[in-house]
């Protein structure tokens, strides 16, 4: 290990954080890791390989997640340092999967080279899925997710998932690096040929497939509340009278439901106080007058025993008669934004990080009904999840798996700033109507709001920071995809997979080798 080899492993990490938003060159993905595989491939030790794929890691991380200090900075009211000092700690901590990815590829390479073909894609597969669920998870910038423009690409992810897309790039990154290290290996460039040529055939054939019939008009609402005015009183009937003016101008596209977004109203909706109650009459009455559905979101608190508080993120969904049809509350919290994991360990995270609140989270998949005025099925069955539940395969499907036709997702995400994190944020979302092959409508504060359909094709896009209103068809789901039914099955296997490739190299290396 030296500075080429560290400077080849830095240059991979830009390469991979270049195919992401708002850069975009999905293209780069393809080659990207080619420049680590080089440096990991002359090298005898294990630990070399460990510390060249954290090197990666911290470089792409660090290029992809960069707009947490933005968050830490500006609404924890961190100062500017010590909020970077801790994106980089969160950078070293996520640059630990590649780091191990550079592990098992040396120890492959140095036993049994020619399984490096399906061995490394299997690896990455196996550790993104690893992060997605280790410390609660943070699957942000998984490598499939630089693909979400290449339609024909991902649409294997209605049975692999997004973790399918990157086994894909990780195995034609491994072929071509096999080619550029010995000419006369064109076995592996040969077969990732084909498999991507299956894939892309799979791809336009589905393209190709005619969409459901039906469909319901659904209005998105983005009010653009800055995030220091949310819960400041003074502003509190600005906000309200942002979001009903928005509304009555997306009425006039007749939508079948308009959607607020994450914490839109800025007070509890149902709670206990007289404003608050009055308040709630307010925005029911207001839906029961334009006989629309609206689902949005708000806090919620409920007074336990002995006056203990519990916080939920909620989402409510009011129906044409103005009473609560249904209720959400949010299974996937954010960890140091939403509450404190490991509270009695980290017991001053609190008091530093003053953004952070103290929710409980729901237990419960809840699939709304909302009725339909044309002919055909009665209603359409629609779920919502919020913020950066959309990024959790996983929780996504279970949705659609007990009938959700449409999945919404509201999101504040006022929090990121100017940075790149709304474009990544919405571009996930993508995935999760490809998966389950469900249109996907997005409520964002500041942006980006917008559309997706079955196929992954962005129907529409709001611009950031600024107010807007979107009006869309979308066409429910009817089958449920085989991912939907069974989740990562692909992905564990990727993990079986890479167990057993390790053993068989141990086992049976290389004779050339051994010898």
């Amino acid at each position: 290990m030296n500075w080429r080899s560290s400077a080849l492993a830095a240059v991979s990490g830009l390469l991979l954080a270049a195919g992401f938003p708002n850069i975009d060159l999905h293209l780069l993905a393809w080659i990207g890791l080619v420049p680590l595989l080089y440096a990991l491939k002359d090298q005898k030790n294990v630990m070399n390989g460990f510390w060249l794929g954290g090197i990666s890691g911290l470089a792409f991380f660090s290029a992809t997640v960069h707009w947490v200090t933005n968050s830490v900075h500006f609404y924890g009211n961190v100062p500017l340092i010590p909020a970077s000092l801790i994106t980089l700690l969160l950078c070293a901590y996520l640059a630990l999967y590649p780091a191990l990815f550079g592990l098992i590829v040396v120890d492959i390479m140095s036993r049994r080279p020619s399984l490096l073909f399906i061995a490394a894609p299997a690896a990455w597969t196996a550790l993104e899925l690893a992060r997605t669920y280790v410390f609660s998870g943070f699957p942000w910038a998984l490598l499939g997710y630089s693909q979400y423009t290449a339609l024909p690409v991902i649409q294997i992810a209605d049975t692999t998932g997004v973790y399918g897309i990157s086994f894909l790039i990780v195995m034609v990154n491994a072929s071509v690096a096999a080619f550029a290290f010995d000419r006369k290996k064109i076995a592996g460039l040969i077969a990732g040929c084909v498999v991507i040529s299956l894939v892309l055939a799979y791809g336009y054939l589905r393209l190709g497939m005619p969409e459901n019939a039906g469909g319901i008009r659904v209005s998105v609402i983005q009010g653009n509340i800055e995030q220091d005015k949310k819960w400041d009183p003074a502003y509190q009937r600005e906000t309200i009278n942002i979001y009903k003016s928005l509304t009555v101008e997306a009425l006039k596209q007749q939508p079948d439901l308009v959607i607020w977004p994450e914490t839109s109203t800025p007070f509890y909706f149902n709670g206990n106080s007289p404003e608050e109650r009055r308040l709630t009459v307010e925005l029911r009455e207001f839906v029961k007058k334009n006989k629309v559905p609206l689902l949005f979101g708000s806090p919620t608190y409920e007074i336990k025993q002995y006056r203990n508080v519990i916080l939920r993120n909620s989402a409510f969904l009011i129906s044409t008669d103005g009473e609560v049809a249904a209720k959400y509350d949010k299974f996937h919290l954010v960890p140091f934004g939403e509450y404190v994991p490991l509270k009695n360990v980290l017991f001053f995270v609190e008091k530093m990080v003053q953004a952070i609140g103290d929710f409980w989270s729901g237990y419960d998949y809840t699939v709304m009904s909302i009725p339909n005025k044309g002919a055909g099925m009665k209603e359409t069955r629609i779920s919502t999840v919020i913020c950066y539940e959309i990024i959790f395969p996983d929780l996504v499907r279970k949705f659609v798996d007990r009938g959700a036709g449409i999945v919404t997702t509201i999101t504040n995400d006022a929090w990121f700033g100017r940075t790149s994190a709304p474009y990544q944020h919405f571009s996930m979302a993508v995935f999760r109507a490809v998966e389950n092959r469900v249109p996907v409508a997005r409520a964002a504060n500041t942006g980006v709001s917008g559309f997706i359909d079955a196929k992954g094709r962005i129907l529409a896009a709001s611009y950031i920071f600024t107010p807007a209103h979107l009006t869309g068809t979308l066409t429910p789901g009817i089958k449920r995809t085989f991912y939907s039914r069974h989740g990562d099955v692909f992905s564990y296997a990727c993990t079986l997979l890479s167990v057993l490739t390790l053993i068989f190299a141990r086992k049976y290396p290389s004779k050339r080798l051994s010898s």
